[in-house]
């Protein structure tokens, strides 16, 4: 039988995107191109377009995932993975679509001390008007 919300999302993202955002896979280290973005604007979901993190909240941390230290107010919630048996870690979820993001940690930089890891699959960047 077809699933018409999930043929929607299937004929609406890319094949890896869909996977990530609604199958809650997650991208190779390193393999986004929004992991190098420096430009100013947002980051918004792929999947519903609802803005997530502006610029100004991303970090380089490291793990080559695109991180930030906080997201917009209201567009993201957390629920809890317990996916990895011994490695309990709290899921980040877009508000308005639900669908998975990546994970948060409580390793990041000041002023939050959270480190917002996402998939950059599961996103797109709008750069500020010029």
């Amino acid at each position: 039988m077809l699933n018409p919300i999930t043929d929607e999302w299937k004929n609406k993202l890319e094949p890896f995107s869909y996977k990530v955002l609604r199958k809650e896979a997650t991208e190779r280290p390193f393999s986004s191109e929004l992991n190098s973005e420096k430009r100013t604007g947002r980051f918004v979901c792929a999947g519903c377009g609802t803005p997530l993190f502006d610029s100004k909240a991303k970090y380089d941390s490291g793990t080559g995932w695109p991180s930030f230290y906080e997201p917009l107010a209201g567009a993201v919630m957390e629920v809890p993975d317990y996916s990895i048996m011994f490695l309990p870690r709290s899921e980040v979820r877009c508000t308005a679509c639900q669908g998975h993001l990546g994970h948060v940690f409580e390793d990041g930089p000041p002023p939050t001390g959270l480190r917002y890891c996402m998939n950059g699959a599961a996103m797109k960047f709008e750069p500020a008007s010029a």
